[in-house]
């Protein structure tokens, strides 16, 4: 296997590991603060057992994703090293950002959050987990707005150097404001509220058909169904603003998406496709007429581009080259998403307007956990279709794979498969770990939270 495949590999799987926590810190924060305003209006002692309750797991999904987000950064000097020197300058500042104000922030508020229960008046002390929320967002959106870089560039000018061209930011403003930020943003955040919502009420469904049913869990039910339900419409929504805007800005990706090997009038919509990428052909297909058309351009007589075509353009634009991406993998991350977030959509809508007849019957909370793997096959398929679909760009139209993996002596082969396995190993004790104890608090949580509790007020007393 290549120095580039190894290279990538390595940081595919790294991210789809780290993006696994990210989704749900976004959505689980925001929902944690709900729940304490809850209590903070009421003052019912069982919206503060739920938000101590899910703030303890909200807690042990932050630290994991905080360690596993650590070795992204790493990476750009590790194995990327001459696509870190190549767009540092621009890439860096949101990165520097998002680390030095929203992550920051985060953190310091997570810390008066934990510390402060007893300390902090209850108005301050609800402050400081809505400041968590917020600063998830933020952090998100500097993430988001670095990798929008690499999508669109914009804003940038190419100087020669020393040590070869390199990319330096021109306009701030705009590109904070890149407009594939500005239509991704939304759809992240709207996804990540729904891994939230679908996680809740996982959650809440385990606690409600165990052997002693904590019937204080179906408070949660219908409020975070709908909530959910908000979410995921949301992000279709944006997510068809991003299809609309891909097809624009990059039709390979969307061609690559659906199979479409040829300039197509009137271009069908595939459901189910064999894809052949050797004979550049579809055996077999399920389409949907005109439906394609329809959601690039919203007019079922648009042409869409298909990747023959495009391959031969980007050929005589870029020089000689291989500029389509894995065809079978990108039709498939796409649909893997599509089908698994319309399914979600589906039961969270039930969920959401038929709660009193659902909640009577059992199969309904094994529905209810059944789903709990979707929105994170949702967000992983979702990334892998959004950096695949680049190739081989590393920045869209200007710097390709090749030209940004480090080309140091000492990044070999047998260095990075070696670090490799060392990290998909960690990742997997780490998976273990995150796993039993996130099992082993669901299992006992309520309880051990409503003995700290206790204890909390004997103490309060004594003092």
């Amino acid at each position: 296997m290549d120095l580039i495949t190894l290279a990538r590999l390595q940081f595919a799987s790294t991210t789809v590991y780290h993006f696994l926590f990210v989704p749900l810190t976004l959505g689980l924060s925001f929902l944690v603060a709900w729940m304490q305003w809850k209590y903070y209006k009421t003052k019912d002692k069982d919206w503060d057992l739920l938000t101590r309750y899910f703030g303890t797991l909200f807690l042990i999904n932050y630290a994991v994703g905080v360690v596993t987000g650590i070795v992204q950064e790493f990476q750009f000097g590790m194995n990327w090293s001459n696509y870190a020197r190549f767009v540092g300058d621009i890439f860096g500042a949101p990165l520097a950002i998002e680390a030095l104000a929203a992550f920051f922030l985060e953190s310091i508020f997570i810390g008066l959050w934990i510390f402060g229960r007893d300390k902090l008046s209850p108005k301050l002390h609800l402050a400081t987990i809505w400041v968590v929320a917020i600063a998830s967002s933020l952090s998100a959106y500097w993430i988001i707005v670095a990798n929008s870089f690499m999508q669109s560039p914009l804003a940038f000018t190419i100087r020669d150097t020393a040590y070869g061209p390199r990319a330096e930011m021109t306009d701030f403003f705009a590109l904070i404001s890149n407009p594939h930020a500005l239509i991704q943003f939304p759809h992240v955040i709207f996804s990540g509220y729904t891994t939230g919502a679908v996680f809740v009420l996982a959650i809440s469904a385990i606690n409600l058909i165990g052997k002693k049913p904590q019937m204080v869990f179906k408070k949660l039910i219908k409020p975070v169904a709908i909530f959910g339900l908000i979410s995921i419409v949301f992000a279709i929504g944006a997510g068809d603003m991003q299809g609309k805007y891909i097809a624009k800005h990059q039709p390979m990706k969307l061609a690559a998406a659906e199979g479409l090997w040829e300039t197509t009038d009137k271009a069908p919509l595939s459901l189910f496709s064999i894809i052949d990428e050797e004979n550049e052909t579809n055996p077999f297909e399920i389409n949907i007429p005109y439906g394609l058309s329809i959601l690039a351009f919203n007019d079922p007589n648009a042409t869409v581009l298909g990747i023959n075509e495009l391959q031969a353009k980007y050929e005589n634009d870029y020089g000689t080259g291989n500029y389509t991406p894995p065809v079978t993998l990108l039709f498939w991350s796409f649909r893997i998403m599509v089908f698994s977030g319309s399914f979600l959509m589906l039961v969270l809508f039930l969920a959401a307007v038929f709660t009193k007849k659902l909640e009577k019957h059992s199969l309904f909370y094994k529905l209810l956990i059944v789903i709990l793997p979707l929105p994170y096959l949702c967000n992983s398929f979702g990334w892998i279709f959004a950096e695949v679909g680049r190739q081989p760009w590393l920045v869209q139209g200007i710097l390709k794979l090749e030209e940004g993996v480090s080309s140091a002596a000492n990044v070999t082969t047998g260095t990075v498969t070696t670090s490799l396995i060392g990290f998909v190993v960690l990742y997997g004790i780490l998976a273990v770990l995150d796993v039993v104890l996130i099992t082993k608090f669901v299992k006992m949580g309520l309880v051990d939270v409503k003995k700290a509790v206790a204890k909390e007020s004997e103490v309060h007393n004594a003092w």
